[in-house]
């Protein structure tokens, strides 16, 4: 653990073994100290009564407050007793948990310094609680969000679905309360009626038609735990748990890639006609649409409704598909409905036959140059098609070096915070994220064509509402920057020209580059790929700024900023 000169708040939970109990035990011992030499950063002792009971648990919190910081994370946090007083007696320890301070100073809150790495991103939603984490390995181990909310002592845990336990430390609320703190919509994900399996068999358990009813309440009911009044029955218990004020829903996803079951096809239906009942302003996302599955049906998504699409691919499988969603709402047949891209990333290396799920030849470790060209290929692919593509998500998030079930991820970590090691997957999307248009501009390429290099281009009208038809060319009503957004996956330069309908007087660029495309971000070189910023030549603008003359270098990620003027 990190140890450094600020307040530490440690509770536990404290019981004595009644029969061995001699009442003569006045406190414990609590200190950070070292895990290798005799070190000790801080200590602080905690009274106990002598009447203490012998029959339930007791609380102890206490604050250590180190003075100076450990020279390296090898460190732990130790409670012990007087020898002499403890001799002969057995003391039973629970929920023993040590926080620094969190971000936002909230309890039970999340790692500050982990916390404060995605907000930098600029993020506008956070989908939770899962993804395979909602399912469970089975019904009676899915997500329940009434198990997971109150006292900590009220929440039993589970077993997750990755090969540890949960302690739903970090449950309902906090997932709520995180949205609040990042400025976030919260996109809510309700069980479903369908399980996953250790065994991996496929489909595997799914509710009987006639006991999903109580599934369906149970979803209605999570709603109003985050939606209602404190005059509503789990909205007055959300209020009881600090939160009176209700949650702004717009966002839930019914089940988690239901592409796996044979039953979605009817259970979606019944879902989403009692929570469209109850709540008929939210947009309901299906996690099933036009993916083959052992039913071998596709769900029927109403306009209005989104669909949850996830991609795990190669490099080469997102420039294929960089025409996914032009009019995919005519061509798949489903009018009016839109895509949430919920999970993508780039798993690993160009190969014959895609991913290799089975043996993971070719997996990446961590995310590389080339991981971070094909994400930005398909992002573009959805940024130059707002009206079908309007929420997308990297996945997973975050990974513990000391133990980790999948890679590569987007953030890898350790208890130390100077091992932290953002991706080049990371930067790619910080890139995006802080470079945003509110429209769209249409782009006509006059000579050559998509391969090696993307593109697409918007502008920041200083306001998110629409002006005129959206198909209107294009920069002449708006005097705001435009972003130019391109990709060169070759090695070799390309040079590009840009001709504008607008004086461009200025203009500036951030780029993410390296010379290796396997190139990665790891543990004590955690920088070896980050973004530059760079200031475009005045050179490069000429024809009274009409046009823009850029040389993209090769495996580069590029965002030029461009001001416009008066000639």
């Amino acid at each position: 653990m990190d140890v450094k000169p600020q307040a530490y708040g440690a509770s536990f939970y404290v019981k004595p073994n009644g029969a061995l109990y001699k009442r003569n035990v006045t406190g414990v011992n609590l200190s950070l100290r070292s895990a290798l030499t005799d070190d000790i950063w801080a200590t602080t002792r905690v009274d106990i009564s002598h009447n203490i009971s012998v029959t339930k648990y007791t609380k102890l919190e206490a604050v250590l407050t180190p003075g100076a910081a450990a020279p390296n994370s090898n460190n732990t946090f130790a409670i012990t007793f007087d020898a002499a007083e403890a001799q002969g007696q057995t003391f039973y320890f629970d929920l023993i948990s040590l926080f620094p301070p969190t971000f936002k100073g909230r309890k039970n809150g999340l790692r500050k310094d982990l916390a404060e790495h995605l907000m930098d991103i600029r993020p506008k939603f956070l989908r939770f609680p899962g993804g395979n984490n909602l399912e469970g390995i089975s019904i009676d181990t899915r997500w329940q969000w009434k198990k997971n909310i109150g006292p900590l002592t009220d929440r039993p845990g589970r077993p997750g679905n990755w090969g540890y336990f949960n302690s739903d430390g970090l449950g309902y609320l906090e997932f709520l309360e995180w949205c609040e703190d990042m400025e976030m919509e919260p996109l809510l994900t309700v069980y479903a009626g369908y399980s996953i399996d250790s065994s991996g068999t496929q489909p595997a358990h799914t509710v009987p038609d006639d006991e999903l009813q109580f599934y369906i309440d149970e979803a209605i009911e999570q709603l109003e735990y985050a939606m209602g009044g404190p005059d509503t029955k789990w909205g007055a218990l959300r209020a009881q748990h600090g939160h009176p004020e209700p949650f702004s829903i717009k966002f839930v996803e019914i089940g988690n890639e239901d592409w796996f079951s044979d039953s979605y096809y009817w259970r979606y239906p019944r879902f989403l006609a009692a929570l469209k009942a109850a709540y008929p302003n939210i947009t309901y996302i299906a996690s099933q649409a036009t993916e083959s599955s052992p039913a071998n049906r596709n769900v029927t998504i109403p306009p209005g409704g989104m669909w949850d699409l996830h991609h795990y691919q190669t490099p080469q499988f997102f420039k294929d598909n960089f025409n996914l969603f032009d009019n995919w709402q005519e061509v798949a047949g489903y009018p009016d409905v839109q895509i949430f891209v919920g999970e993508y990333s780039v798993l690993g290396r160009d190969r014959v036959g895609g991913i290799d799920w089975a043996n993971g030849e070719g997996r990446f470790k961590y995310p590389t140059t080339i991981a971070a060209i094909g994400e930005a290929i398909f992002a573009l692919a959805m940024e130059r098609n707002p009206r079908v593509v309007t929420l997308s998500s990297y996945a997973p998030l975050l990974q513990n070096f000391n133990r980790a079930q999948w890679t590569p991820n987007f953030i890898a970590f350790t208890a130390d915070p100077s091992q932290t090691v953002l991706s080049t997957s990371y930067y790619m999307q910080r890139m995006f994220s802080h470079h945003k248009g509110t429209e769209t501009l249409p782009v006509a390429n006059t000579k050559g064509g998509l391969n090696p290099v993307w593109w697409h281009a918007s502008i920041d009208t200083g306001s998110t509402n629409r002006i005129g038809d959206a198909e209107v060319d294009s920069t002449r009503y708006a005097q705001g920057n435009i972003y130019v957004k391109l990709v060169n996956a070759a090695k070799q330069p390309a040079p590009i020209t840009i001709n504008f309908d607008t004086t461009i007087t200025k203009g500036n660029g951030t780029i993410l580059h390296h010379g290796d495309e396997f190139g990665f971000n790891y543990r004590n070189n955690a920088t070896a790929i980050t973004p530059k910023m760079f200031d475009l030549k005045q050179s490069a603008i000429g024809n009274r700024g009409a046009t823009v003359k850029y040389d993209i270098p090769g495996l580069s990620v590029v965002v030029l900023e461009l001001k416009q003027g008066r000639s």
